[in-house]
């Protein structure tokens, strides 16, 4: 069986196409910069490519990708009757949609009533998952949920202190995000420590441009930091992460600015390139700690992260494992022995050398031997747990 996965973002169009026999990728690639001289880097394998396309929006981004995957030249199929199912990231469409579900026009029609609980990435996902429908009516596409590895927080967890009905009413509740990987990546975790998942108290950190931490505890989350929306928890690259609400509304009237102004500046000009005036990306980061406010933006980050680690021990009660992924995650050793340094009250120790010498994409233990805490770097595969997914339901 072979899967198309889908993960459409605001001006982007990620893919991977899967071939499920051994779970090789058989093909990936990124339609980027759609309706602005958009795109397309693609790789088979064998051969990398950019493909310049005027691409305006994300059903054309989608022929691209398809033209590209059954072409002559670049292609690793002969026609689309060798797909045999697309799989669609969806970040947040409420608590109505947790588990991967079948598309149709029905359920398209009522995400298109959800947007606004993800409207950065709801409005490309929506247009490419209808493309998908009514363009190859017979290949089945499935949406497969961001929050869906969240659905069993408990509500004493999930429910935010504000009156009741603007739960009841428009469901405002912590969600989280990037429950595939934090889903795979524990799973991982257990395999490396010989154990049952289903008894194991796990803390993922999925450090990426954006981040968020999980407390996994039997197999199952218990608490994520992101909420509502991305922009709740730690520190990142460009977002802010917990505020004091009341900080938007005194920047509106210093500044006269609108609410959406400000969330505006909290999610795209905040976290690490906020504080230091400078820099989002951690390569630059790390080159220049010499200078102070980029200094204090990393002991920010880091000690954020450390706090959120904090709380997820006392809330399951101790912990087997602390695992990082994605892209900071796993490779800024550096972030890493920070945010673990001064810890071994709570068992924790890393090694320096394993830590710095961690090969990349391969899951390495970073702990000491005599840490009663182990830590890893496990590499992330979010594609693969869609592609999963959307077999399971077409199969």
């Amino acid at each position: 069986m072979k899967i198309l996965v889908i993960n459409a973002g605001s001006s982007t169009l990620k893919f991977q196409f899967v071939d499920m026999e051994n779970e090789s990728v058989l093909a990936k690639g990124n339609v980027e910069r759609i309706n602005n001289k958009a795109f397309l880097r693609y790789s088979n394998g064998k051969e990398k490519a950019i493909i310049d396309k005027d691409v305006v929006n994300h059903k054309e981004a989608l022929d691209l990708v398809l033209e590209t995957l059954t072409s002559d030249r670049l292609g690793v199929i002969k026609d689309m009757n060798e797909i045999n199912a697309f799989g669609h990231r969806v970040v947040n469409m409420s608590d109505k949609y947790f588990d991967p579900i079948v598309l149709n026009d029905e359920i398209i029609a009522d995400f298109k009533t959800l947007v606004d609980f993800a409207p950065l990435h709801n409005y490309g996902a929506i247009s490419t998952m209808e493309a998908c429908v009514t363009s190859y009516p017979n290949i089945p596409s499935v949406a497969v949920f961001d929050t869906g590895f969240h659905k069993t927080m408990p509500e004493y967890v999930f429910r935010y202190g504000i009156p009741k009905r603007y739960y009841e009413d428009y469901k405002i509740r912590r969600y989280g995000a990037h429950g595939t990987s934090h889903k795979y990546v524990s799973a991982k975790c257990a395999e490396m420590l010989g154990k049952d998942i289903q008894n194991t108290k796990i803390i993922t950190c999925h450090i990426g441009s954006g981040a968020s931490i999980c407390a996994v505890k039997n197999g199952e989350c218990l608490d994520t930091s992101m909420g509502f929306t991305p922009l709740e928890g730690i520190m990142m690259n460009t977002r802010s992460g917990d505020i004091d609400p009341a900080v938007i509304e005194f920047i509106c009237k210093k500044d006269n600015k609108t609410v959406s102004e400000v969330l505006q500046i909290l999610n795209k000009q905040s976290g690490l390139l906020g504080v230091n005036g400078k820099y989002d990306d951690m390569r630059d980061i790390l080159a220049n700690l010499n200078d102070k406010d980029v200094a204090l933006s990393f002991d920010m980050y880091c000690y954020r992260i450390k706090k959120y680690i904090g709380s997820y021990m006392a809330a399951m009660d101790g912990v087997d494992a602390i695992v990082f992924t994605a892209g900071v995650g796993e490779h800024t050793p550096e972030m890493r022995e920070k945010v673990l340094q001064d810890m071994d009250f709570f068992g924790i120790s890393i090694d320096h050398d394993k830590n710095y010498g961690a090969p990349r994409d391969e899951i390495v233990e970073i702990s000491t031997q005599d840490s009663r805490v182990k830590v890893f770097v496990i590499p992330t595969d979010e594609e693969i747990m869609i592609a999963r997914a959307t077999m399971d339901l077409t199969k």
